[in-house]
């Protein structure tokens, strides 16, 4: 796939919650392209459908109509049990909340997505340990999440949607938990993810965090509100540690 691909197109995508005799128009019609390794946020006030969007193109939801493919995958009609396929090879997840189990180590956290892919003990060690070493973790591995600082976490749940390879990685939130310092730290991963060829779609409130990507997408009330290149690209330095994502 060469990078004038789009890994990522909606057409006309609604999605209508009801509640009650109400009904909440959370995305209307929105139509937006993503080529592969774009590095996008995807912003808005409460309400405007950011949220909603993300479950989307997640895989975690269905629209109500219009058509979502990924990857060249039409995912807007699949069933439950396809959502879950596809979220596993294609999507990597970070959540703002880490998302990991407390009771298993940082290896078994990032392991988990390859069990359910099918891969054998020996090898999801291997896997798993190669990209804790790749986000500075090496020496973390047998750690539980809370024998960790919240950076640390952060890092444990950017490797763990690596570990898959995956075709996009989906931020939502990444640095809301985290003090600047750290901020800058995980932005930083997401610059070397975005640099070895990965699609990082981010999903943020802070225009300061916005700013670490190259083009921002703004909703408002379900709707498409403005989609621009961004022309002061934020780079991060973290001096202490050197990555090498791949």
């Amino acid at each position: 796939m060469n990078s004038n691909q789009e890994i990522i197109r909606t057409t006309d995508l609604c999605k209508t919650y009801v509640m009650g005799s109400e009904k909440i128009h959370a995305l209307k019609d929105l139509s937006i392209a993503i080529k592969k390794n774009e590095y996008v946020a995807l912003m808005g006030p409460s309400g405007s459908g950011k949220s909603t969007l993300m479950n989307l193109l997640g895989c975690l939801d269905t629209p109500t109509s219009g058509s979502y493919i990924l990857n060249d995958n039409l995912v807007s009609n699949m069933d439950d049990a396809e959502l879950a396929e596809i979220r596993n090879s294609e999507i990597g997840f970070v959540f703002q909340t880490f998302n990991l189990l407390p009771r298993i180590s940082s290896l078994d956290n990032v392991a988990l997505p390859l069990v359910y892919a099918g891969w054998s003990n020996k090898k999801r060690e291997n896997r798993a340990a190669e990209v804790l070493d790749l986000v500075g973790l090496g020496n973390r591995m047998d750690h539980k999440p809370n024998e960790l600082s919240g950076g640390q976490r952060q890092r444990v749940a950017i490797a763990r949607a690596l570990v898959c390879n995956p075709s996009i990685i989906l931020a939502d939130e990444p640095t809301g938990n985290l003090d600047t310092k750290t901020s800058v730290e995980i932005m930083h991963i997401f610059e070397q993810i975005h640099n070895a060829g990965n699609t990082v779609i981010l999903v943020t409130h802070e225009p300061d965090i916005a700013d670490h990507a190259h083009r921002i997408i703004r909703l408002r009330d379900g709707e498409l509100e403005s989609d621009i290149k961004n022309q002061n690209i934020i780079t991060s330095k973290d001096p202490e540690h050197k990555y090498n994502i791949r």
